[in-house]
């Protein structure tokens, strides 16, 4: 089981993917549910790791407050373009200037062609959702593909869940979480990390390389991690029999 591979809370640094980890995945982003009891476990978690609880996550750190406020954790947003440290702290990657309005026209077209299409608009990436357009999905990587390689080595494009996102190079969220574990309160502890998706590898990685554990919500064929969970509530039913 993964909660005997974990190492005592108190030694631990716990880092925690949002959408399809903590929070079941919806169609659409702002449609997402957070309940009480998911709130009040993580509040207990960074209680009893003294603090040493961030999310990483492909959201803004905006939305991550919106959604488990009153909670204010420390965080990587828009998979480490944007993060906030245990002082409370921000960091941030500006993207090139007049990338977001070479990208942006470009996938809004595309949405209004094709009924179910999202763009997501971050500010520092957007991502282009297709979760209620799977018939578009083809369409959707030909034209991902074609306009990340107009852009150029200075776009990344990540290919999630039913999801395509550009972002400006330089940044994950394995970088993300090697800044956080190299300060209070996260450093000199094991590093934890838990995701489910492709765009969760590189924080995979970089947990291996640092000795730590790695986990994977769902399959895991293909991917970096050690270990897996099935699914949001084996998740929370880990973390509930670790902090136990």
């Amino acid at each position: 089981m993964v909660v005997t591979r974990l190492p005592p809370p108190a030694q631990a640094a716990l880092f925690l993917d949002v959408d399809g980890t903590l929070l079941e995945l919806a169609p659409r982003p702002d449609e997402v549910v957070v309940t009480a009891a998911t709130k009040a476990l993580l509040e207990q978690c960074s209680r009893r790791l003294a603090g040493a609880l961030a999310l990483i996550s492909g959201r803004p750190l905006a939305d991550l407050d919106q959604l488990f406020r009153p909670l204010r954790l420390p965080a990587a947003g828009v998979h480490g373009l944007q993060r906030r440290d245990a002082r409370d702290q921000a960091h941030h990657t500006p993207p090139p200037p007049g990338w977001h309005d070479r990208l942006a026209p470009r996938l809004q077209a595309f949405a209004r062609e094709h009924a179910g299409i999202v763009v997501e608009d971050k500010g520092h990436a957007i991502a282009l959702h297709y979760r209620r357009a799977p018939a578009a999905a083809e369409a959707a990587l030909a034209l991902a593909e074609g306009v990340a390689a107009e852009l150029g080595p200075e776009t990344r494009l990540l290919r999630g869940k039913m999801v395509l996102e550009f972002m400006p190079a330089g940044s994950d969220k394995g970088r993300a979480i090697e800044a956080f574990m190299g300060e209070s309160p996260f450093r000199a502890r094991v590093p934890v990390f838990i995701g489910d998706d492709v765009t969760d590898e590189a924080g995979f990685n970089v947990v291996n390389a640092m000795g730590g554990l790695t986990v994977r919500v769902g399959a895991i064929e293909h991917s970096q991690a050690r270990y897996a969970l099935p699914d949001v509530a084996g998740v929370h039913a880990c973390l509930r029999q670790w902090l136990s």
